[in-house]
Parts: structure tokens; sequence; C-alpha cells
């Protein structure tokens, strides 16, 4: 067809639509906002929230251009990861949606860790099945309220730990009261649990296989109906409270830590009480570099240990992007040095050693650093160095990697994460 020709049926079809467009339009338009209850609640707890986060910041942050815009992504964040849940959200027929990650990327996520949850009913009665996987670690933890009743039974599932059939499947029951003669698995469902989170934890990214997973409620139908106006209304305005939570909770760790004068040194980190999983030990610092600077962190190493990590975040605790970077490393990236010494260097440049995190182009953040089920919680020393003299601070045998040498495995690192499964 020739343009001209092309050009004049746009033309005609685009006046034909117009009057079309024009009758779909509502009537009137309310100068109150939406007439869908609920809705002007989200759009006016949205209105200001990345406003109420900066509030939590110094005054030198809150004028920062490139932080106020990363507010505003922190915040877009805490929305997109919210709103999945409550759309997809639901006791009665549940499912295991992604909570925080690479996108959804609030409260230090673990480079290593994939996360998800479903929504429970602590009276119901679940059935949890697929195959085991060979994960460092597949956890599956109840989240209750602090200081509720907890009952007697774990707190956590580890998926390696149930009974197998010859094709690595597992088959779990779980409920508020065993049932009479049942003989397979069964997990104690607490009388306040809200949801199940499963953690999926790889060292290998490369190699080792994730689970599979599904979730189904046995005391209900199976089939859903359609979602009554009066579920899906309270489902709207339950967000804006679930997302102020996320936006706000985290925002100012970083700075707290600072105020504190934990500047590029560490301290524990009690994260187990607050709903982390029972057997991990958590340090973490701020950190502060110059551009021709570097940190040394070191430590003993366990002499038995599941896992080990650390990690980077930016000033408002989001995890630095792993995924594109050299910017986190666990036991199976990064070995201790030839005299049993475990030493990694964080700086802004490469400074062509094994065991380095890259910041990012972040000069100020956080480290953060995990051992999970270790016979020892040794606490790292730190010490900042120029960054051209980071090899006398390392064993004579450390090795060299080169820039070319580095595009490369962060191009396999990058290709082993992306296909992990996410969603």
């Amino acid at each position: 067809m020739k343009p001209k020709r092309l050009l004049a049926l746009l033309a005609l079809g685009a006046a034909a639509i117009a009057p079309l467009a024009a009758q779909a339009q509502p009537a009137t338009t309310s100068p109150k906002g939406s007439a869908v209850p609920g809705w002007n609640e989200l759009i006016g707890k949205l209105s200001d929230l990345p406003d109420r986060m900066l509030a939590r910041l110094p005054e030198a942050m809150r004028r920062d251009p490139q932080v106020q815009q990363e507010v505003a992504r922190l915040a877009l964040e805490s929305l997109s990861s919210q709103s999945l849940d409550a759309i997809g959200g639901d006791v009665n027929a549940p499912e295991f949606l992604p909570t925080i990650g690479y996108l959804f990327n609030v409260g230090q996520p673990n480079a290593d860790t994939i996360y998800r949850s479903a929504r429970v009913d602590g009276a119901g009665t679940y059935r949890l099945r697929g195959k085991a996987g060979s994960l460092n670690q597949a956890i599956i933890s109840q989240i209750v309220p602090r200081n509720a009743e907890t009952g007697k039974g774990r707190g956590h599932i580890d998926l390696s730990k149930l009974k197998l059939d010859k094709h690595g499947r597992f088959d779990v029951l779980l409920s508020p009261v065993k049932p009479k003669g049942h003989r397979g698995d069964w997990w104690e469902l607490r009388p306040q649990a809200s949801r199940l989170m499963i953690r999926m934890v790889s060292a290998d990214w490369a190699k080792e296989q994730a689970p599979t997973l599904s979730i189904e409620r046995l005391d209900k139908p199976a089939a859903r109906p359609r979602r009554p106006a009066a579920d899906l209304e309270a489902r709207l305005r339950a967000l804006p409270g679930m997302v102020d939570m996320m936006a706000l909770m985290f925002v100012d760790h970083v700075e707290k830590l600072r105020a504190e004068g934990y500047v590029n040194k560490v301290k524990t980190f009690d994260i187990t009480s607050a709903g982390g999983l029972a057997g991990q030990f958590y340090y973490e610092g701020a950190y502060d570099l110059a551009e021709d600077e570097a940190l040394i962190v070191e430590s003993a190493v366990p002499k038995t240990c599941r896992y080990r990590s650390l990690i980077l975040t930016n000033e408002l605790y989001e995890t630095t992007d792993w995924y594109n970077n050299h910017s986190s490393l666990n036991h199976a990236q990064a070995a201790p040095d030839s005299d049993g010494r475990l030493r990694i260097v964080v700086s802004g440049k490469d400074p062509g050693v094994p065991n380095w995190l890259d910041t990012a182009g972040h000069a100020k953040g956080l480290i953060q650093g995990r051992w999970m089920e270790c016979d020892s919680q040794p606490v790292p020393m730190v010490t900042k160095v120029k960054l051209g003299e980071v090899r006398s601070h390392l064993p004579a045998d450390t090795g060299t990697v080169t820039p070319e040498q580095r595009q490369a495995i962060i191009r396999e690192r990058r290709a082993a994460q992306l296909q992990r499964p996410v969603w």
C-alpha cells in the first residue's frame, strides 16, 4: 500500500473512533476524586509517601536529587510488592507469591535468597507438596504476630529434612491438630499464623536446583467464586497501611547505624526475634569510602558452616544490584586465604582480587554478613586502606583477576541469577 493511501486510511479511522471515545467517557467527574470506595485513601497516602520517607533522613540527603529519586523508587517497590499480595493473596486459594527481592528491593533482601509468601488462615487445613530440589536452603516459616501464641511445634520446615519419595517429592499436611491416623509428614499450623514464607537460598547459583511447591486448602471447596465487592474493598483499604509499613520500616536504618558510630566497623544485628530464621547470626555496619579507599573485612572461618554471605546495600537499605555487579559473595564464591582467614575487599574500583565487593557507585551504604548454622559466629575486623595499598594487606599469594576475567565472571553471575525461578 502506498504511504499516502495508508495515511488517509489512518486519518479516516481516527475520525471514526473519536466520537466513540468521547461517548465512552463518564458523563461527570467528581471533583473529590474516584467514586470507588477506598481508592481516594490509597492515592492520598501515596501522594506524600516519598516526603514522609525523606523526612526520616538528614537534610543533606533530603535535598539530594539522586536520593529523592531513589526514595521514590523504594516507594514504588513497596507499592508493587504489597499490590501483588493485595491482588493475589487468598487464604482459601493460596499461592506462593514474590515478596521482596531484586525488583521488590525492600529491607535488604539477601542476594542469594528468593522470597515468596502465601496467605493462610490459622484455623485452616493445607497441603504442601512438590519437589525438594537441591538448594543450600529451602525453608518455610510461619509468620505470626510478635508475642503471639505460637504453639509448641516447629516454627520452620526445612524441605531437605522432609520425607521424600524416590523422585525427591514431599507431601506435608498443615493443620492446627494432627488428624487421627495420619502417617505422613504433618506440621502444626499456629492459631495466629497469617502467612507462610519460603526462603530459597542458593550458594552455587548455576548448579543448585530450586524446589517446586504448591499449596492448597483442604477444608474449603477447590473452586473459587467471584470475589465479593466487600472483600475487594477490604483489600484496597488495607493496602495503604501495608505500603506505609514497607516503605518506612528501614528507610533510615543505615543512618541510624551512622548515628551510633558504626561507620567502617560492624556490630551484631539480632533479626531472629523479628522473624528471621533460627540458626542465623548477622553482623552489619555502615561504610563511607572515598574513590581511592577500600575496606578489608577480615574474620576467622567457622569449622562447620551451612552458609555464609556478605552483601552491600545503599543508604536506603536497598541491596546493591547484585545481578549486574560483583556486589555479593557467599561461601561458594569467596574462599578463605591460604592462612585460613576470610578477607573480602569492599571498594568502588576493582582491586583485581578474587574476593571483591563492588559498591557500584554508592560511596556510602551498609555491609551485612550472616552465618547460618555455623559452629562459631565471628564478628569481622574492618580496616580502611588506600585502594593502591590493598595487596599489601593481603597474603602474598592472593590471586589476580584481570578486567576481562571480571567481566566474564559478572556475565556468568547474571546469567545464573536470571535462570533462577523468581516469579
